[in-house]
C-alpha cells in the first residue's frame, strides 16, 4: 500500500509539474507574440513609383504638337512608357500590394510568419492575396501569393526583403502565372527624417532585349531641382536624365540621342521651353 501510495503521489506531482510547464510555455508564447507584433509592411512608395508629376502626354492637350513644349513633352513621354508598364502590365500585383495596408495580419505558427489574407478586385474580377512576412534576424522577408478562381492558385507573384526600420530593401516580381519567371527587380531606400528616398525598377527578364534597362526615381534635398528620373534604354544604349522641382514643376531633361547633344534642355512652371539658367 505504501508503495502504491508513493506512486500515486509521484504521478500527481508529475501531472502538476507538467501542467505548470505547459502553462508557462503557453504564457511565454503569448507574451512573445505580444512583444513581437506583426512587422510593418514597407510603404507603398517602395513598390509603386510616383509618376504624378508627369501625366500621360495623351491627356495634355496640344503640347505634343507645339514646338514650345518639346522639352517637357520628351521627359513626360519617357516617364510615360514606364508608367504604362507598371499601371497596366503589373496591375494585379500592384493592386494586391496597395490593398494590403487595409488589413490585419494573423500569426501562422506552421510557416512561422505573419500572414495578411484578403480579397481585392482587378478589372471587375475578385482575386485573393496571401502576404507572408517572416522575421529573420534584423530583416523581414516578404512573399505575396495570389489566387484567381478557376485560373491560377497561390502564384508567387513577388517576394522581397526589408530591414526592420523599412529604410531599405528590394522586391523581385515574376511576370505572370503563364510566364512564372523573374521580370523586374525593385530596389529602394528611404530616410523619413531627411525626407529623401529613391526607387529603381530594373528589367531582369532573361532573353528580353531590354534586360538591364531601368528607371531610377529619387527625391532629394537639392536645389532648385529636388527630384529626378534616370531612364536607361538598354536596346538603344541611351540614358535620359530628368530633373525637376516638385513644387514649381519647372525642370530640365538631357538625352544625347534625342537632342543630339549632351546639354540640358529646360522648361518653366507652365511646361514651356526656356533657355536653361
Amino acid at each position: 500500500m505504501k508503495t502504491s501510495h508513493k506512486r500515486t503521489i509521484t504521478l500527481s506531482l508529475f501531472i502538476i509539474l507538467m501542467s505548470v510547464a505547459i502553462g508557462v510555455l503557453i504564457h511565454g508564447c503569448k507574451k512573445e507574440k505580444e512583444e513581437n507584433p506583426a512587422p510593418a509592411i514597407p510603404p507603398a512608395s517602395t513598390f509603386v513609383m510616383d509618376f504624378s508629376d508627369f501625366p500621360n502626354t495623351d491627356t495634355t492637350g496640344m503640347v505634343r504638337d507645339v514646338e514650345s513644349y518639346k522639352n517637357w513633352w520628351w521627359a513626360a513621354t519617357n516617364v510615360g512608357v514606364w508608367n504604362v508598364i507598371i499601371t497596366v502590365g503589373l496591375a494585379v500585383p500592384v493592386a494586391a500590394f496597395t490593398e494590403s495596408f487595409a488589413h490585419q495580419a494573423v500569426y501562422d505558427p506552421d510557416s512561422t510568419a505573419w500572414v495578411w489574407s484578403y480579397n481585392f478586385v482587378v478589372g471587375g474580377v475578385i482575386h485573393k492575396a496571401d502576404l507572408y512576412g517572416s522575421l529573420v534576424a534584423d530583416s523581414v522577408y516578404w512573399r505575396m501569393y495570389i489566387t484567381k478562381a478557376n485560373n491560377f492558385s497561390n502564384f508567387l507573384w513577388y517576394y522581397g526583403k526589408a530591414d526592420l526600420l523599412n529604410s531599405g530593401g528590394y522586391w523581385i516580381l515574376n511576370k505572370d502565372p503563364l510566364n512564372p519567371h523573374e521580370l523586374l527587380n525593385i530596389t529602394w531606400h528611404r530616410d523619413p527624417t531627411a525626407g529623401t528616398s529613391d526607387i529603381q525598377y530594373t528589367n531582369i527578364e532573361e532573353g528580353n532585349p531590354e534586360n538591364g534597362g531601368y528607371i531610377y526615381y529619387g527625391i532629394t534635398n537639392a536645389s532648385p531641382y529636388d527630384a529626378f528620373y534616370n531612364i536607361y534604354n538598354k536596346g538603344q544604349d541611351n540614358l535620359t536624365n530628368i530633373l525637376w522641382n516638385r513644387t514649381t514643376k519647372d525642370g530640365q531633361v538631357k538625352d544625347p540621342q534625342h537632342f543630339g547633344d549632351g546639354e540640358w534642355h529646360c522648361w518653366d512652371q507652365n511646361r514651356m521651353d526656356i533657355i536653361c539658367p
